[in-house]
């Protein structure tokens, strides 16, 4: 295998050019260490990203008919934004027992899932990262709300959050712009629950719809649009694209890695590229495919001393109800929904102990009101105002939840693929029979009635695919349908806790992090995305400082 040394010597390679690899290029260049960027996609322009209409629609049909894209189709998202944001299941496969299906949702390209992410930015709270220490089940983080403040704030500042600080101790404030004005709806949505069932309604944090213009052709919520390009201005970074990790390749006989191996997409060039640190930030389910197919090389054993990599998966499950609420004000102009335009109700589940419910953690719901409606000859109901409310609550770790290779399936470029056995438990159906009476509750407290969408809307051509859609069901979609999929390579205090150690350093090999997803013990049930960026700058900013000491090790 021919060895591949960049045109200038390396002090770090970052696997990955999305969220968290966007900030582990700017934490370790903009700290003076030599970056190399891996990403397994291509590299698209503005325009290639964004897509248009109706062009989008025919290259939907195009893939749904061959196979391209039949299981990522399920979730909404894919009829949002341009479908080559999504990879193709026939180069990409992966297996799932044949009863426990999993929609993985996979986005290879520079930029990853932050060019189709839905950019709601909610904070952790030592609620959720201390959860195993108050209910009994699973690990505690080694980590908390101090360690990570910081970083959440500089985060926050840096991407330009909007959201209001609601002093509730479940959802840490953070530094926000003013947030998005709620619509007529949901002011009385608001008032309505508050007095009636005592929840709160808060703006929903995160970013505002984006407008490209020649100044900011990309979203601030993308790896592009802030964090990348501040990593490339420090002229330090490279970046590859179409750059295929295979494994890493350990040192015999000590706690670090010695290069990484590739394939070169365009040529099917197998490489070899000698690292002094490597961060891991190719989305979960990748880093832990990454990570196992390492340790299935010789000398790989010594990576998890814990014997649990792969083990502890967890995604947040969902369930949806659309509703109707008559006699309300009508919405003026009308209203965008975005991560910063809509509104939250934060769990409010076993904040003080137990509560005596059947279930272990909390959800929250998302929710909007009045910021969807069609043109009026598409509403059925057209003196009514139309909501959603999105339940997405914690799923407990479970060790039988868990990623593994598939020993006779190969993607295109001859890797092994992931095979992945995750199933819902009883505290999760729990979870969702609650949600399902809590927003039965919130409508009714408005005066609102549940609708199925086809009651709502005139759904010419598409009411087939609705009726078979996933976020239409009554019951909750299956494991992975949320993409917050997490955990398999979790961080722990000791070595036989966990993957990882509490600045993210793999056990069995101290150069290697471990930023993404992969690293959570537990999953919370806010959106994960800043939390993850959070952790990312914190271990990145540690290894730059242990490089700058010549420390090699753990």
């Amino acid at each position: 295998m021919p060895a591949s040394q960049p045109p200038d010597p390396i002090d770090a390679v970052v696997v990955g050019a999305g969220a968290t690899g966007g900030v582990a290029a700017m934490v370790l260049a903009e700290a003076g260490l030599k970056v190399l960027v891996l990403e397994a996609g291509p590299q698209l322009s503005p325009e290639e990203a964004h897509g248009r209409e109706p062009l989008d629609s025919l290259r939907r049909l195009v893939n749904l008919s061959d196979g391209r894209q039949r299981r990522q189709a399920n979730h909404p998202g894919y009829w949002k934004h341009n479908p080559a944001l999504f990879v193709d299941e026939r180069q990409n496969p992966y297996t799932t027992p044949a009863d426990a299906p999993f929609l993985w949702t996979r986005g290879r390209q520079v930029g990853g899932k932050s060019l189709t992410w839905g950019g709601i930015t909610l904070r952790l709270s030592d609620l959720e990262f201390k959860a195993g220490e108050r209910d009994g089940h699973g690990p505690s983080w080694p980590i908390g709300s101090a360690e990570l403040s910081s970083y959440y704030n500089r985060l926050e500042r840096l991407l330009g959050v909007h959201g209001q600080r609601d002093g509730l101790p479940q959802l840490p404030d953070g530094h926000f712009l003013p947030p998005l004005p709620f619509t007529p709806g949901e002011c009385h949505l608001q008032q309505a629950i508050g007095r009636e069932l005592g929840l709160p309604l808060i703006h929903s944090r995160g970013f505002a719809l984006h407008r490209p213009s020649p100044a900011q052709p990309w979203p601030r919520s993308s790896a592009q649009g802030v964090t990348l390009a501040r990593a490339l201005a420090t002229g330090r970074v490279q970046l590859r694209s179409q750059a295929i990790v295979s494994h890493l390749e350990l040192e015999p006989g000590r706690q670090r890695a010695a290069a990484v191996v590739l394939i070169d997409g365009p040529s099917g060039r197998r490489e070899r590229i000698p690292v002094p640190l490597v961060v891991l930030c190719a989305s979960t389910i990748e880093t832990l495919r990454i990570l196992l197919h390492s340790q299935a090389q010789d000398g790989g054993g010594q990576l998890d001393p814990s014997g649990s990599l792969g083990r502890h998966l967890m995604d947040h499950i969902s369930t949806s109800r659309f509703f109707s609420i008559p006699c309300l004000p009508e919405a003026g102009e009308p209203a965008e929904l975005s991560g910063a335009g809509s509104c939250f109700i934060p769990n409010t589940l076993h904040l003080n102990g137990d509560d005596g419910l059947d279930f272990r953690r909390g959800y929250g719901i998302w929710t909007a009101l009045q910021r969807f409606d069609p043109p009026r000859p598409l509403r059925r109901r057209p003196s009514e105002a139309v909501g959603f409310l999105i339940g997405h609550g914690e799923v407990l770790p479970q060790a039988d939840n868990r990623v593994t290779l598939d020993a006779e399936v190969r993607d295109a470029w001859g890797l092994p693929a992931a095979h992945i056995a995750c199933r819902w438990g009883t505290n999760e159906t729990a979870m969702v029979d609650h949600m399902h009476g809590r927003m039965a509750e919130v409508v009714t407290a408005a005066g609102g009635q549940i609708r199925p969408i086809e009651e709502l809307f005139v759904l010419p051509l598409l009411e087939p695919l609705v009726r078979r859609s996933l976020a239409v069901r009554p019951e909750a979609a299956p494991p992975g349908y949320y993409i917050h999929e997490l955990g398999g390579a979790r961080m722990a205090s000791t070595r036989d806790g966990g993957v990882v150690n509490a600045v993210n350093q793999c056990w069995g090999a101290g150069n290697v992090l471990v930023t993404d997803g992969a690293c959570w013990p537990s999953a919370g049930w806010q959106s994960p995305t800043l939390t993850e960026m959070a952790i990312t700058w914190r271990a990145c900013e540690a290894a730059a400082a242990r490089q700058r000491r010549g420390e090699a090790g753990l």
